[in-house]
């Protein structure tokens, strides 16, 4: 069902300072709409908010509904918020994120970019080659994107690029006209209770993809190839290294500040074509499968050669993706937004890669109790690429449940499963007391998380003074 909202409608967002409610408040504030909301602290997200005129309560209370005439809500809000409760009381509609969504930009031609990982710079590597175009889309990203120091614009042109969040099923409610799926793994479990439940959402999206449009799918992943054969449209097209891939890398080189690679196009009935010498500033193969599912879908949609490679070559990056934060006795600190065991792995892989010879030290804050049950075994295997890791406590997110094992415990198999030195903190402060004393030489410092990690990297250049 569909929701179709008149102008006088007071939009109500709760949680809006979260990455994806704070993307699509703005759109719909650009859009004409009343928009207000309300979130328990104040970031940035809400500091963006605030400049475009948006209403913010600080709390949750239902008297911040006096007004509301719609309510909107994320996997994240909680039955017994007071909000939520005070919505149904007064039966005020209740709209997930994912549904709203769908809804404004249904009228829209649409790429829509899902999948495990690699969404958000998905995403904004599109952005990034369409800003080499007349085209003016809307966007909305799971991530700040550098170029308009933003998760979301308004754009002028019938044309919107979204990340699209899976982790509570909502995409499927997104009608795409081209898309890209980046990879499956096994995550948000506490929703799809099983991979056999995951694959399916997935299956239901791609076979939503209309004749007129496309998907493309990275067939290095494993868990893609396996729903490949359930698609019912093939109306596909893959990418990847593997030789059978529409668009297969080839040729790929990496080093400190970039990497490049060629691409061999093979589209049924067309003469097939290579495109030598795509430049990207960014580490890792996996970043390179991001970029060509970015670079097939602008083929598809007709944007030239040149204009995709000098937007890849141009792109400003997106915040929390190996982003350089400082430098402390002429070591480089990084942060990145890696929270699952394959990320984790794909970042200390691109790592390793062209930092072969320096000292890799990981800060590590686990995130949410839920994940970190549920992939415990696969953390502890996941920093094989590092040489050191400092495990901060788990950012619970929340969260209410017990871990259920001992994390010294956890630490330990850890040392055992990575081969590595493990320093455990309890806190910043300790964090930067460790890092005071250990940091010279020939060293590298990537602090990864999706919790509050980001906050405590860009706090250690006053900590450790």
């Amino acid at each position: 069902m569909k929701i179709k909202l008149a102008k006088k409608e007071i939009i109500h967002f709760i949680g809006i300072g979260g990455i994806g409610m704070s993307g699509l408040s703005l759109i719909m504030k650009g859009q004409g709409f009343s928009v207000q909301g309300s979130d328990l602290i104040k970031n940035k997200n809400i500091d963006r908010l605030k400049k475009e005129k948006i209403r913010i309560f600080f709390g949750h209370s239902k008297k911040n509904l006096k007004d509301a005439t719609i309510v909107v809500i994320s996997s994240a809000i909680k039955n017994n918020n007071p909000e939520l409760i005070e919505a149904k009381r007064k039966k005020i509609p209740i709209i997930k994120r994912g549904k709203m969504l769908a809804s404004i930009v249904s009228l829209m031609k649409n790429i829509v970019v899902v999948g495990s990982h690699g969404k958000t710079t998905t995403t904004s590597l599109i952005t990034s080659i369409f800003q080499e175009t007349r085209i003016d889309p809307t966007i909305i990203n799971g991530g700040v994107i550098n170029s308009i120091k933003s998760t979301a614009k308004l754009g002028n042109s019938d044309w919107s690029i979204l990340e699209a969040d899976e982790s509570d099923g909502s995409f499927v409610h997104i009608s795409p006209t081209y898309s890209i799926i980046t990879n499956i793994d096994r995550e948000h479990m506490d929703f799809y209770k099983s991979m056999k439940d995951l694959k399916r959402y997935f299956i239901e999206f791609v076979n939503k993809v209309p004749s007129f449009g496309k998907s493309f799918i990275c067939i290095d992943d494993p868990i893609n190839n396996e729903i490949i054969k359930s698609i019912k449209n093939k109306n596909f097209y893959t990418y990847g290294q593997k030789t059978h891939s529409n668009f297969q890398i080839r040729n790929i080189k990496q080093y400190k500040s970039y990497s490049n690679f060629d691409l061999l196009v093979k589209l049924p009935n067309k003469q097939n074509f290579y495109i030598k010498n795509i430049q990207i500033p960014l580490l890792g193969v996996h970043n390179i499968r991001n970029t060509v599912g970015a670079v097939g879908v602008a083929l598809t949609v007709g944007i030239p050669v040149q204009k995709i490679k000098k937007g890849l070559k141009n792109f400003k990056g997106v915040q929390r993706r190996f982003n350089k934060i400082f430098s402390y006795n002429n070591v480089d600190f990084y942060d990145d937004y890696a929270h699952h065991p394959t990320e984790i792995k794909v970042v200390l892989q691109g790592v390793e890669k062209v930092f072969n010879d320096y000292e890799k030290i990981c800060i590590f804050q686990p995130h949410r109790i839920s994940r970190l049950k549920d992939l415990k075994r696969d953390f502890t295997f996941a920093f094989q690429n590092a040489d050191t890791v400092i495990l901060c406590p788990v950012y619970s997110a929340g969260e209410k449940i017990k871990l259920g094992f001992n994390y010294n415990d956890f630490a330990k198999e850890i040392i055992k499963n990575s081969r590595v030195k493990l320093f455990m903190v309890e806190n910043n402060f300790q964090l930067a007391k460790y890092l005071k004393q250990n940091t010279y030489g020939k060293k590298i410092v990537v602090g990864m998380g999706a919790g509050s990690i980001s906050n405590w990297i860009k706090e250690l250049p006053y900590l450790m003074r």
